[in-house]
């Protein structure tokens, strides 16, 4: 079975990796060259890596674009880098020592035609995924998996009942349904046999929510989730949001929140902190989670956990990362401007390889 945890860490580059390394006197590389938008992103000549010990050199295949990049490269990311930096967090490629296809994810930096990452960022390719495929799955599926993991949907709790009164299904909402993180959700929330809500802002994004299996969507451009979710629950509400929006998104989450309801902050794509009253939360007993997956990926327990759970899905082909625009490694411009833009739906991509 594919594994994305291993208990030995990926080897080290052997001494012809590291020859072959310096052999190469420079590489190409996406770098923001000041604060700003993607207007600041420029593809340059730069020093390869000298990878460490504990760390894997990757020639990198695909690169994952996210909203976290935009924040970073815009000053707006909390620990970001001072420019000029190579941006990006998602990569897929090959080990350079001995050509094994893998996945990671790094706090920036990825944007490049090698990396060096730390052992415990680098997991197995799935074997039956595309390069791009590869590059799309660790932000979207590890984030989608702690934000259940958070709001309690993955496994059986002793305040079930409580929650979900008579057996009902739990029910979620899932801001942007189809975005990364929001595709990544609606199929483990198939998995887990959840009832779906989910807003996106087009007809065109709803349409490829309603196809992977979303139950109930919202047009957010022209209709109010709040009021239909209450009609639609009679009153209740949803069991848990999964909310990355910010503003004063975030109150409107909660006051879909039912009794006991979570709602997971995961991000803020508007560029807005998350603002909401905490005596929202009174009544019905409900809570807010953060989550930030830069964080908990130092945590190796717990991405042990998640991996190992992710990986049974994958094997048994439960999971498939959504992917909407794939773009030359030369356009990244071009493609954080739709990412930006909420031009595409899925994960956006860049390929340094056919």
């Amino acid at each position: 079975m594919l594994a994305f945890h291993r208990n030995d860490p990926l080897k080290a580059p052997s001494a012809s990796g590291r020859s072959a390394l310096l052999e190469s006197s420079t590489m190409k590389a996406i770098v923001a060259t000041r604060t700003g938008g993607p207007e600041v992103l420029e593809l340059r000549e730069v020093d390869p890596p000298q990878p460490k010990a504990e760390e894997t050199l990757v020639n990198v295949e695909a690169c994952g674009l996210n909203f976290a990049d935009l924040m970073t490269f815009a000053g707006q990311y909390s620990g970001g880098p001072p420019t000029p930096f190579i941006v990006g967090r998602e990569f897929s490629g090959t080990v350079a020592a001995t050509g094994e296809r893998v996945m990671g994810y790094m706090d920036y930096g990825a944007f490049a035609e090698q990396v060096a990452v730390p052992n415990h960022r680098v997991w197995p390719a799935p074997p039956n995924f595309t390069s791009a495929q590869a590059a799309a799955f660790p932000v979207n599926f590890f984030t989608a998996f702690f934000a259940f993991w958070e709001a309690g949907l993955l496994r059986p709790s002793p305040d079930d009942e409580l929650r979900f009164p008579m057996g009902r299904r739990p029910r979620v909402l899932i801001q942007a349904v189809a975005g990364g993180v929001g595709t990544a959700a609606l199929q483990i929330a198939g998995i887990l046999n959840l009832e779906t809500f989910g807003t996106a802002s087009t007809d065109s994004k709803m349409k490829v929510a309603l196809a992977l299996g979303l139950e109930h969507g919202i047009v957010s451009s022209r209709q109010d989730y709040v009021e239909l979710i209450r009609e639609q629950t009679k009153g209740e509400g949803v069991d848990a949001v999964l909310e990355m929006i910010g503003g004063d998104e975030t109150a409107r989450s909660i006051r879909s929140l039912a009794f006991l309801g979570r709602c997971i902050l995961y991000g803020s794509a508007s560029g807005e902190p998350p603002r909401f009253d905490a005596r929202l939360l009174y009544s019905k007993l409900q809570s807010v989670w953060g989550l930030w997956l830069s964080r908990i990926s130092s945590n190796h327990a717990l991405m042990s956990m998640a991996s190992a759970q992710l990986t049974r899905w994958v094997a048994e082909g439960k999971l498939k990362p959504v992917i909407g625009n794939a773009l030359p490694f030369h356009e990244a411009a071009e493609a954080f401007r739709r990412l930006q833009q909420r031009e595409s739906f899925g994960k956006v991509v860049l390929k340094l390889k056919d």
